[in-house]
């Protein structure tokens, strides 16, 4: 049923785009179990659904966010398409979350080569599907048939026929939906491909996911609900079912010669030093995808050395997001090894910190940190890794930002489901997780614990000097760019032309109702002069008011302050 019940778009747009989305995330969501168990190949790890779930809700917040930023207008198909492949690139998660991003890259380099086109007829996007077929078998060091690369080729073959068919002339409806179809065809072929998926009697994981996302833009581009197909081998393209119950990942037998970490990071690097960061991989282990370009890479190896490959990162550009996975029971290092099990702490503080700097304090308190980046957040997957990772039977949440206020309460919930007790506390500022931190007590009951938290960072008031990066309206009226903003509480308050009276204004204003404790987290594009500019000035206009001084490293805000 079309969402609102609108007319459904038979040619590509922005909102189509945004609904596929939309439609492959819940398709993913339904999915993921499903996915996750038939996961054999190339690693039976378990997680290829959650990848691919995580990679496409980075990739649909990357196009709301466009969506969001361009009010009342509306962005072209180019400005979503590539939004829909950044946000898949720097969320990517796993072999076959890797993958998707290419593909979905793929389709952005020709959906997105003209940026005044509102809408892409049926030639274009059988185009892109091809597109993105090539770029997924270039992505990946040693291509395997019988894998997510092969539903990739069969759908673009597939669209191609049906876009050179005279019915389908303009359709775009029609094409994806013989697209759906010859990925199905084809995901139904892949035990006789790959001897691992006959012996285990499933189909493959990623083509299986991928399945899900060209039904998703069936449904986006016609309102046609596809057949949700179950996993197992003999799903069948048009609906029927001959299904081999699936053996369970761990009835697998491991592999004891296969590499024991799974390394993933976004790169900032140049082509050429891309291409030797490929053949230095290469030789490090295997399950290699590199993709992405114009500087932005995501980076994806199993290896031994999980050191060596992030060494090889450091050599070739700037690597971030670093993920290191330890595959478990049954890699090369713990083969016939059961390691006894962790025991869990009592309490853990999970928190979102923009910055270095305030990601070393805040683990300093003991926090398990999720580290941010401008303009990228967190998804919510990021967060439930994170309170995996805190390996507590409690954990406080705390998000430090109003926009993360969805995504941390899905991750708490997801995470309670796990058997976690998570109380979430709505921080909208580094300092006022600050504020919460100096004042938590893990002997204290969970509650209490949780009560006196949320009472000292809701009596922190919050500000940031920020750069205006465009001409815009606010609240404290038009503001050019360059202009420093003092924003209190989160609306602005102050348009100035120099950040260090800016900070003295901003700092009167939230002292004139009082304040006992001023917090002050320097970025790093202001002096350490700045930070005693303001503390100077703090004890010489308010008494009894003390100063503490943090460096933020790199973070959004020239200046975050707090006021107790």
């Amino acid at each position: 049923m079309p969402l609102g019940g609108e007319q459904v778009p038979q040619n590509l747009d922005a909102v189509a785009v945004r609904a596929w989305c939309g439609l492959a995330l819940d398709a993913l969501g339904r999915a993921r179990e499903e996915i996750d168990a038939i996961n054999v190949y190339p690693v039976a790890d378990g997680d290829t659904g959650t990848n691919l779930y995580l990679t496409v809700e980075s990739a649909s917040q990357a196009v709301d966010a466009v969506f969001t930023g361009l009010e009342p207008t509306r962005p072209s198909l180019a400005e979503a398409v590539r939004a829909m492949a950044h946000g898949a690139l720097i969320g990517a998660r796993g072999n076959s979350g890797t993958i998707l991003s290419q593909l979905l890259r793929g389709m952005a380099q020709v959906l997105g080569a003209d940026r005044d086109t509102g809408h892409a007829d049926s030639g274009a996007l059988a185009l892109a599907l091809r597109r993105a077929a090539e770029s997924g078998y270039q992505a990946v060091a040693h291509p395997v048939e019988g894998t997510v690369l092969t539903v990739a080729a069969a759908a673009a073959a597939a669209a191609e026929a049906a876009s050179a068919a005279s019915a389908a002339a303009g359709d775009c409806g029609a094409v994806v939906r013989a697209a759906y179809d010859g990925a199905c065809r084809a995901l139904d072929e892949t035990p006789e491909q790959l001897a691992v998926l006959g012996r285990a009697g499933v189909v493959d994981a990623g083509g299986r996911g991928l399945v899900a996302v060209l039904g998703a833009l069936v449904e986006a581009l016609s309102g046609e609900t596809v057949l949700h197909l179950k996993a197992g081998a003999g799903s069948g393209g048009s609906g029927g079912h001959a299904r081999v119950e699936p053996i369970e990942c761990q009835d697998i037998p491991a592999d004891a010669t296969a590499p024991a970490f799974e390394v993933i990071y976004l790169l900032e690097a140049d082509d050429s030093a891309v291409a030797r960061l490929r053949t230095r991989l290469d030789g490090l282990g295997d399950s290699l995808v590199v993709v992405g370009g114009d500087g932005l890479w995501n980076v994806h190896v199993h290896v031994d050395d999980a050191g060596a490959a992030v060494e090889a990162g450091v050599e070739a550009g700037r690597p971030h997001r670093i993920r290191i996975t330890h595959f478990g029971v049954g890699d090369a290092h713990t083969a016939g090894v059961t390691p006894p099990p962790r025991e869990r702490v009592q309490r853990g503080i999970v928190a979102v910190v923009p910055g270095e700097g305030l990601a070393g304090l805040y683990a300093e308190a003991g926090a398990t940190t999720v580290p941010t980046r401008p303009g990228e957040p967190p998804a919510s997957g990021e967060l439930v890794d994170a309170i995996r990772r805190a390996h507590a039977r409690e954990v406080v949440l705390l998000p430090n930002d109003a926009e993360l206020r969805h995504t941390a309460a899905a991750a708490a919930e997801q995470a309670r489901t796990e058997g976690v007790r998570v109380a979430l506390i709505p921080t909208r500022s580094a300092v006022q997780g600050i504020a919460a931190l100096a004042v938590h007590e893990p002997d204290r009951r969970f509650d209490e614990d949780v009560v006196v938290m949320t009472s000292a960072a809701s009596a922190t008031r919050y500000a940031e000097l920020a750069v205006a990066e465009r001409q815009s309206w606010t609240m404290a009226g038009i503001c050019q760019a360059g202009d420093v903003l003092g924003l209190i509480d989160g609306d602005v308050a102050l348009i100035g032309d120099d950040t260090t009276r800016a900070a003295r204004s901003v700092l009167d204003r939230m002292l004139a109702a009082g304040g006992e404790m001023v917090t002050l987290v320097l970025g790093d594009d202001v002096p350490d002069s700045l930070g005693d500019d303001l503390e100077k000035h703090v004890r010489e206009q308010h008494l009894a008011v003390d100063t503490v001084v943090y460096r933020g490293g790199r973070q959004s805000a020239l200046l975050l302050i707090g006021v107790e």
